[in-house]
């Protein structure tokens, strides 16, 4: 293997560490965030359970309402982790899942080209002349 193909397999090898660790780095963040809402919210709890006045929709929408901010949180986090693994992915070549796809749908459709070519190579003689039909 030439050294100019051991730097780029290094430099692939790094780059996918990184993303590994981006990665559980977000998952790390959006456990303290979650784990510091909650207790936030267990706090304030226990302060309006301890005045005996605390009206019980307003709690339940509170705590609807951190359970959205805290999923609206989560998504954020997924998608620019996402979105930073697409871009690294894309800068070293690698293509994405639509494009393979895509390639593929290509490819099938070439694959029937050449197999209609092929039979029609098969039906025709060697002279160049279709078959003469049955009766002619």
């Amino acid at each position: 293997m030439s050294k100019k193909a051991k730097d780029v397999q290094a430099d692939v090898t790094r780059s996918v560490h990184r993303i590994w660790l981006a990665g559980l780095g977000a998952l790390a963040i959006a456990q303290e965030e979650g784990g510091k809402l909650f207790s936030s919210l267990v706090k304030r709890g226990g302060e309006l359970e301890g005045r005996g006045d605390w009206p019980a929709p307003s709690v339940t929408g509170g705590i609807k309402d951190a359970r959205e901010r805290a999923a609206a949180t989560w998504e954020k986090v997924g998608k620019d982790v996402d979105a930073q693994l697409t871009a690294v992915l894309h800068r070293l070549g690698v293509p994405t899942r639509d494009e393979i796809a895509t390639l593929a749908k290509r490819v099938d459709s070439l694959t029937a080209s050449v197999e209609k070519l092929r039979a029609g190579a098969r039906a025709t003689p060697r002279g160049g002349e279709p078959p003469a039909a049955a009766g002619e």
